[in-house]
């Protein structure tokens, strides 16, 4: 089994302070400066949010008055803090000031903002001040973490709003050819497939689809990647073809159509299914315990219609593995042998009483 090379990031900065630390702030710095990790305050976050409080002293003498201000409504958050627009407010007003101004924590931080009206109900004071960051963000740090977020947070309030054709639209500016994160474009797929696919643009949410699985998989976002992958079978189910092109090159391939032009029919291979099933079936947790389990009620289903239940014979025959009923009613119904199909009702009904 080949291993896989974890990217550089805050909470990697962490893991290897906690293996190789405690160690002065000359060597943080290299530290920084290898992993090239944009900021210490990405890294004061990571120590936060990983208990490193050792960590996060040593990084906050590095941090700016803006980034100070930053820190300090994060940490608030973390306590449950939710009565912080004030405070936002006056953090905005450091991130602006011109001794102690920061254009991105302004773009950020308008952000922060936005998500608390919302929280609080003002919907038109969250989408000023959202698009307001987001277009902040873009000018001076495009596709980075917070521009990422700024895109995703409009699209996610855009469909809060019942607006899905605008937040299509948001998530149609994180292109696959730009700079944007891995995760942030297999998000934005993952929500423009659910978008097509509720218009009855087949082709496109399945294309989507699997543009979310592949990148949620460079992303090293294993669940979300089942999930796309789920989705995308899903999605084919009725359109299976081995005539069909292979979905990659159906991807290369597909151009902007005016709104005139016909959708192309979709057909897809049977080798991209069974690839797709098998890459979810192999990277499943290995417990099957969890009250809720989407990811394994997804895979039986797909079983069931591919005729791969033989892939759940482990799962079938330990049903005091499972918690979720909802699996226990599906892999009941999935169960021919009247014997086993009884066990199961029993282990439902055990569920269902709890």
């Amino acid at each position: 089994m080949s291993e896989i090379e974890v990217p550089n990031s805050p909470g990697k900065f962490v893991s290897k302070w906690r293996t190789d630390g405690p160690v002065d702030n000359i060597t943080l710095g290299n530290w920084k400066d290898e992993m090239e990790i944009e900021s210490w305050l990405m890294i004061a976050e990571a120590a936060l949010f990983l208990d490193a409080a050792e960590l996060f002293e040593q990084v906050k003498e590095n941090l700016s008055t803006a980034e100070l201000a930053t820190i300090g409504l994060v940490r608030r958050r973390m306590l449950g803090d939710n009565k912080l627009e004030q405070a936002i407010n006056e953090a905005i007003e450091i991130a602006k000031n011109p001794e102690t101004r920061d254009l991105k924590l302004e773009g950020r931080l308008r952000m922060e903002r936005g998500l608390t009206r919302f929280e609080s109900g003002d919907i038109e004071g969250a989408k000023e001040d959202l698009e307001w960051a987001e277009l902040r963000l873009k000018s001076v740090a495009k596709a980075s973490r917070d521009h990422d977020l700024s895109l995703l947070n409009r699209a996610a309030l855009l469909m809060a709003t019942n607006a899905p054709l605008m937040a299509l639209n948001v998530y149609s500016e994180i292109t696959r050819d730009s700079d944007h994160a891995h995760e942030t474009i297999a998000i934005s797929r993952l929500g423009a497939s659910r978008i097509r696919a509720s218009l009855g643009h087949m082709f496109d949410a399945t294309r989507h689809a699997w543009n979310a699985h592949a990148h949620a998989i460079k992303a090293y976002q294993t669940n979300m990647a089942i999930e796309a992958g789920t989705l995308f079978i899903e999605l084919s189910l009725s359109n299976i073809s081995k005539d069909a092109e292979r979905m990659q090159f159906q991807v290369d391939n597909a151009k902007p159509r005016k709104v005139e032009d016909p959708e192309p029919a979709l057909l897809v291979n049977p080798l991209d299914i069974n690839g797709v099933f098998d890459w979810c079936f192999n990277n499943l947790p290995k417990s099957n315990i969890g009250e809720h389990r989407p990811d394994l009620r997804a895979m039986v289903s797909i079983a069931k219609n591919l005729d791969k239940l033989d892939y759940f014979k482990d799962l079938f025959s330990e049903p005091d593995e499972v918690e979720d009923a909802t699996l226990a009613a599906m892999i009941q119904v999935c169960i021919d042998d009247e014997e086993h199909a009884k066990i199961w009702g029993e282990r439902l009904s055990v569920l269902t009483l709890i």
